[in-house]
């Protein structure tokens, strides 16, 4: 099992010493997210300034970007960063998709997985210099000129990650991916019951193995040094559970559990803008079950304990940002190297 760090960064020119700050310190990979930001413009960065960790989108939105854009962007880092490069794609939900980015919607899981074959016919057409002609439902690319084509590059086969936590796109990342980005927002019996079994289903269907498909996940992770330090912590990561529990995306965790009610009343106040009354709703019951409880001395072999045999990469749900919970990263340093 790897650890990983995830960086928000407000000011791309800090990103070159906060990814040598990173590799130094002994972490396995960087993660990026979208969400404010850009998630490639701090990678090709950190591949500038880096040789060693792994540099990754968690996620990527697929949908508002072309195959072809997307072909170019990860090409490219993957040349940059000497294979280094790991594509996560997501598809977001319906409202994000259709009202922020004013993007087609519609079978997500068919466009993803046909998204994610065109990929790999563009990036078949560069590396081996031969047509291209990749006719689907969603996408067709039929013109690759040398003007346009950027040749070859040392490390073509670039791994692709999805996220998910419906059972189609568990199949797709079984069937087609490298690896699968697991939502923080989950139990281990939602993983060993309802995400393992059907990116087992993919997989075999395609003549693979799970162990085909690295599972990482940003968990949820309640900590601190002393009670204060916990209750604070506690109250952040049920504001988060919360959020996502009023979401009806994620609704078969709850059902996984018998959360469904009180999955109702968390969208009927997060419809008012109740933030706060909904995190108050979260039982510690259900916070434990999500979330790792833990002081920071403790957490790093509660997170493996808990996690062994499930997930291959693990990092923290918040962004690692010098200076800041020095103790977490330390100790989580020390247990992931033994």
């Amino acid at each position: 099992m790897q650890f990983d760090v995830t960086i928000t960064p407000d000011d791309l020119n800090s990103v070159p010493d906060l990814a040598r700050t990173v590799e130094a310190m002994g972490f396995a990979g960087i993660w990026t997210p979208e969400t404010a930001h850009n998630p490639f413009f701090p990678l090709t960065l950190a591949a500038y300034a880096t040789r060693r960790v792994t540099l990754g989108t968690a996620i990527a939105v697929a949908f508002p970007r072309s195959p072809m854009v997307m072909a170019y962007t990860a090409w490219d880092l993957a040349a940059q960063s000497d294979g280094r490069f790991i594509l996560g794609l997501g598809t977001q939900v319906k409202a994000h998709i259709k009202r922020r980015f004013s993007t087609e919607w519609g079978r997500p899981a068919a466009r993803l997985r046909e998204y994610i074959l065109a990929l790999r016919a563009i990036w078949r057409s560069w590396q081996q210099n031969e047509p291209l002609d990749f006719r689907g439902e969603f996408y067709q690319h039929t013109l690759m000129t040398p003007f346009f084509s950027p040749g070859p590059i040392a490390h073509p086969d670039i791994p692709v990650y999805i996220a998910g936590v419906n059972k189609h796109l568990c199949r797709v990342a079984g069937e087609l991916c490298d690896g699968f980005h697991v939502h923080p927002f989950h139990t281990p019996e939602y993983l060993r019951e309802q995400i393992i079994p059907h990116i087992e289903e993919g997989a075999v269907s395609a003549g693979r193995t799970r162990d085909d498909v690295t599972l990482n996940c940003a968990i949820f992770v309640v900590t601190g040094r002393d009670e204060v330090e916990m209750r604070s912590s506690a109250a952040e990561v049920k504001m988060q559970i919360a959020f996502y529990a009023s979401t009806y995306s994620y609704r078969a965790v709850l059902e996984q559990h018998g959360w469904a009610a009180l999955g109702d009343r968390l969208g009927l106040l997060a419809r008012e803008g109740k933030w706060f009354e909904m995190a108050e709703l979260i039982p510690d019951e259900m916070l434990h079950a999500i979330a790792v409880v833990a002081p920071v001395d403790e957490l790093a072999a509660r997170v493996r304990e808990r996690y062994e045999g499930l997930l291959d990469r693990v990092g923290y749900y918040y962004p690692f940002v010098p200076g800041e919970r020095e103790a977490v990263w330390q100790n989580a340093l020390e247990t992931f190297a033994q």
